[in-house]
């Protein structure tokens, strides 16, 4: 399964893999909110841009991630498409003013320049969101999320069960890819060619039920032996996975501070300010 998942044990050798659990968590919620604040192209392109070319230099499995993409992408049209569907005018509230028909197919349904900024702004803000989240699980490790969070103090019991849960996914993922081929062995078709999709359905059914069943006894023995060592105990906890701080934590560092500050004060000035229009629009 190694190279089918997008979870990574072991750090990179690349810039972003190199910086700190810390660094990577908080820039990360950084560009979130930063994301979530605004339906600007202006703010939301660059950081698109942004993303990608930190996306290439981690040079990642295309195979794999490929699949997300197109999927998010697909789903993030036909959304598209049904938000015009329900209002085909709505670019004309977030962009104040009148609407501008490029093309009318009835007295409802119509075509507006206003609406189709909006829309793309939409599915540019949906596909940056998708960009930044790759990066940052391409290149994070599950201990480095649990030192990443608890240094934005959450309590490290639940660090804990972030980090574990992210290292059983591959066990998981390794034991249900074993178990398919002992029952192809066996002569149970799950060729996608040969085998119908409801067969095939049912026949991981049956894999993915003791699968999990056992998973349980697992994670039952897992908390035992924690316990056995008295995990818990103690008030706060180390992380051998956060590293010290290098170069290009310092910059992060700085980058993701002066980040948040543009975000408050974003927020503050177009919450208060009265607007004259929900997004900024060119041709208005």
């Amino acid at each position: 399964m190694a190279g089918q998942l997008l979870i990574n044990l072991i750090p990179g050798e690349t810039t972003l893999h190199k910086l700190t659990g810390t660094t990577k968590v908080r820039f990360f919620i950084v560009l979130l909110v930063f994301i979530i604040m605004s339906f600007d192209i202006r703010l939301l392109l660059p950081l698109c841009i942004l993303g990608i070319v930190g996306l290439l230099s981690m040079k990642p499995n295309w195979k794999v991630i490929k699949y997300f993409f197109i999927i998010t992408g697909v789903m993030n049209l036909i959304n598209i498409f049904l938000f015009w569907l329900v209002d085909p005018d709505c670019g004309a509230i977030w962009c104040g003013g009148g609407s501008t028909v490029l093309y009318q197919f009835s007295g409802r349904f119509i075509i507006t320049a206003e609406s189709i900024w909006y829309l793309s702004v939409r599915f540019l803000k949906m596909m940056t969101s998708l960009v930044i989240s790759m990066v940052f699980i391409l290149s994070i490790t599950p201990s480095e999320i649990a030192a990443g969070l608890y240094s934005i103090k959450v309590p490290y019991k639940i660090c804990t069960i972030f980090s574990m849960a992210f290292r059983y996914i591959p066990d998981i993922a390794r034991d249900f890819d074993n178990i398919k081929i002992s029952m192809q062995v066996r002569g149970v078709e799950l060729d996608s060619k040969k085998a119908s999709f409801m067969t095939r359905i049912k026949q991981y059914v049956l894999i993915l039920v003791p699968l999990i069943i056992s998973s349980f006894d697992r994670v039952g023995n897992i908390a035992n032996a924690m316990d056995l060592r008295g995990y818990g105990k103690g008030k706060t906890r180390t992380y051998y996975s956060e590293r010290e701080e290098q170069k290009a934590d310092k910059a992060a560092k700085i980058l993701y501070c002066g980040l948040f500050l543009f975000c408050i004060y974003w927020i503050i000035t177009k919450n208060i300010m009265p607007q004259p229009s929900k997004m900024w629009y060119p041709f208005s």
